[in-house]
């Protein structure tokens, strides 16, 4: 599957803002946004110029990917899957985001960043209800229970994660026990995601 491969320290200068893709490195003076908080390449540091509505929609766009690591031809497909349900579509959008199994394991805790959680995902250390699911992009729902496997309870990683991310708050929509057992209860509402996107730009944007 296609990724991103490049540095995505450059993601975060490039938006403005701290997507938080470095996990616990993004807490301190070496982030690059601390370190130089503006766009990368040889113009980047020059004055801003006004952003055009087409340039601000195709940010907020590209932000929303960066953050969820997703690539443009899968995010066209989680906005298709949007506009067909009920509802408004920018929530949507963002509710289908969210409950990428990936998302899902960093969210809980399981990770520190959503690409570390990825890769966990891949390399098979999560089951859903029962069953081992390789695949980030699983759109887990309401009533599944999503399980570290017994194998991979004891390694130090998944230990560590844990407890740096112990005061990391669990959305509602989650439930974790003292197990580290979690179960979907809900599907994620847009109050629920505090993740700082503007969706109706996002919607503007293919509705052109």
């Amino acid at each position: 599957m296609a990724r991103y491969t490049g540095a995505v320290c450059r993601l975060c200068r490039r938006e403005g803002q701290k997507l938080f893709l470095k996990g616990d490195r993004c807490y301190t003076d070496k982030c690059s946004i601390e370190r130089r908080g503006y766009a990368p390449g040889m113009h980047g540091n020059a004055r801003t110029r006004k952003m055009s509505e087409y340039g601000m929609q195709m940010r907020e766009k590209q932000k929303a990917k960066r953050y969820y690591g997703v690539l443009e031809s899968q995010f066209r497909d989680y906005f298709e899957m949007a506009n067909t349900k009920a509802g408004m579509t920018g929530e949507n959008l963002l509710a289908i985001l969210e409950t990428r199994l990936d998302n899902v394991v960093y969210r809980l805790g399981f990770a520190m960043s959503r690409a570390e959680a990825r890769q966990l995902v891949r390399h098979g250390h999560f089951t859903v209800n029962g069953k081992k699911v390789n695949i980030p992009s699983y759109l887990v729902k309401s009533g599944d229970v999503i399980e570290l496997k017994s194998s991979s309870r004891s390694l130090d990683k998944f230990k560590g994660s844990l407890e740096a991310n112990a005061s990391r708050v669990v959305p509602k929509w989650l439930e974790k026990d003292q197990n580290n057992v979690a179960k979907v209860i809900a599907e994620p509402a847009r109050e629920d995601i505090d993740l700082p996107i503007e969706e109706h730009l996002i919607v503007e944007l293919y509705s052109k």
